[in-house]
Order: structure tokens, then C-alpha cells, then sequence
């Protein structure tokens, strides 16, 4: 049986601000394809530990590839490789949904037509075909969701990083992004997600959850319910947080 493409790596990778560990020793391999999950409270450290992995701030201590490129010599190598959404959206309010795709694609290389191409297929795919030509400030947060994460995948990245994706956003908006996460996925797109939802959880391949900067539990949700016997990951992170929280 073939052994998983790891695609995302890291040895005990640590950030430090002064005195302060914002990332702690966190060890982590990511295969291809895979939905894996950062759960932890505001401040545990994972929009850090994804910033480092993007190749937007440098680690204190410790190793990660990404794509097979170094994050300390290769950064502006890995910014070609992925899509990035932070978790503040991040786009032109002042411009059309239509005008922010094509700048961005302008961005990211594209040609005319290979703007245009994209345009259509990922309007379509995210149907955002109705607001093409509305303004942005005027989108609900969902869809303002969905046009951040489009700008993400202009140039087909291998990698997905997605820095709290749903906060802020509806049930139901928070649902059909999910939906949209498995898509990619399912076509060969690594995502790699952080969340604070609990039942978001239940959605990745695999879980990682995070406190204080230190990974305290990495497996399947389901793998974790077992372990430590308990019905729902809301039990699960209890548990962990108390058990081996700090």
C-alpha cells in the first residue's frame, strides 16, 4: 500500500514574541488531500503557527517544509504554492466582486484569458455569479466569505490555508463553506483549516487541538472520541483543556 504524500511538515517549530511562546515545539506531518484541523480558544496559538507555515513571519526555532520548500530560505517560493484566507477579510470594499477576482488574478500572473476562464468557473462554483457586479461593502459576511476564499484559488494552489474561515458568519453560511472545503478536498487540495467551533471539528480528516501554544491532541475526531470515551468533541476538548491544560 502506498505511503501518504506529506506535504506540509513541521519539527518542534516555536515562535516567541519577548518572553512570550506563541507556538510551542509543535511537531505536525499533513498528507495530500487532506482536511486538517487547529481547534483551540483565541490566543492558542494556531493564525501563529499558520502565518509561519505561509511564509509570512519567520520561526524562532524549529523546521517546516511546505510544497518541500523551506519556510525559513523558500517563503516567497511557498506564497506561489498557496492560497492564504485570514481570518479578517482582507478584500477592496470599494470594488466589485468582479474587480477584486481580476485584481487579485493580476496578482497571482494570470493572463486576459486565463482571467476570465477563472472567473466564470469559480463564480460558478461558488455561485457568486448573481453579485459579479455588486459592490463589495454591500455582500453579506457569507459572501464576503466566499469571495475571499475564491481570490484564494485563482491560481489552483496545491495547499489551502484558511485562518478561521467561518467566524462571524451564520449556521448556514458556516455550513455551505464547509461544503465547499470538501470539494477542493476531494479534487486533490490540501486544506488546512483553524477554527474555534467545536462541531466544526467533526469536520476534518485529522485534528489537531492546540492550548497555550502547545498541541496537546492530534488525531481523527473519531479516534479521539474513543480514547478518551466521550461522546462529542465539545466533551473531548474539555477533557484535554482541563486535563492538560495550563
Amino acid at each position: 500500500m502506498k505511503s501518504p504524500d506529506i506535504i506540509v511538515k513541521t519539527e518542534n517549530l516555536t515562535r516567541q514574541f519577548g518572553r512570550f511562546t506563541a507556538v510551542n515545539q509543535v511537531s505536525i506531518r499533513i498528507n495530500r488531500g487532506e482536511i486538517f484541523g487547529f481547534l483551540g480558544a483565541n490566543g492558542a496559538g494556531k493564525t501563529t503557527l499558520i502565518r509561519m507555515l505561509c511564509g509570512l513571519l519567520k520561526p524562532s526555532s524549529g523546521e517546516a517544509t511546505v510544497a518541500g520548500l523551506d519556510i525559513k530560505r523558500e517563503s516567497e517560493k511557498i506564497k506561489q504554492k498557496i492560497g492564504y484566507m485570514s481570518q479578517h477579510f482582507s478584500l477592496y470594499n470599494d470594488l466589485t466582486v468582479k474587480e477584486n477576482i481580476e485584481f487579485y488574478a493580476g496578482i497571482y500572473g494570470l493572463n486576459r484569458k486565463q482571467i476570465f476562464q477563472k472567473q466564470n468557473e469559480i463564480s460558478k462554483q461558488l455561485q457568486m455569479e448573481p453579485y459579479l457586479d455588486s459592490r463589495t461593502s454591500d455582500l453579506p459576511l457569507g459572501l464576503k466569505q466566499r469571495l475571499a476564499l475564491a481570490t484564494a484559488l485563482l491560481h489552483n494552489p496545491p495547499i489551502l490555508f484558511l485562518d478561521e474561515p467561518t467566524s462571524g458568519v451564520d449556521p448556514r453560511a458556516r455550513r455551505s463553506f464547509w461544503e465547499l472545503i470538501y470539494q477542493k478536498a476531494a479534487q486533490g487540495t490540501t486544506i488546512f483549516v483553524t477554527t474555534h467551533f467545536i462541531d466544526e471539528s467533526e469536520y476534518c480528516h485529522r485534528l489537531s487541538i492546540m492550548d497555550n501554544g502547545r498541541m496537546i491532541a492530534i488525531d481523527t475526531p473519531e479516534s479521539m472520541k474513543k480514547r478518551y470515551k466521550k461522546k462529542s468533541m465539545q466533551e473531548v476538548f474539555g477533557f484535554l483543556i482541563r486535563e492538560k491544560g495550563i
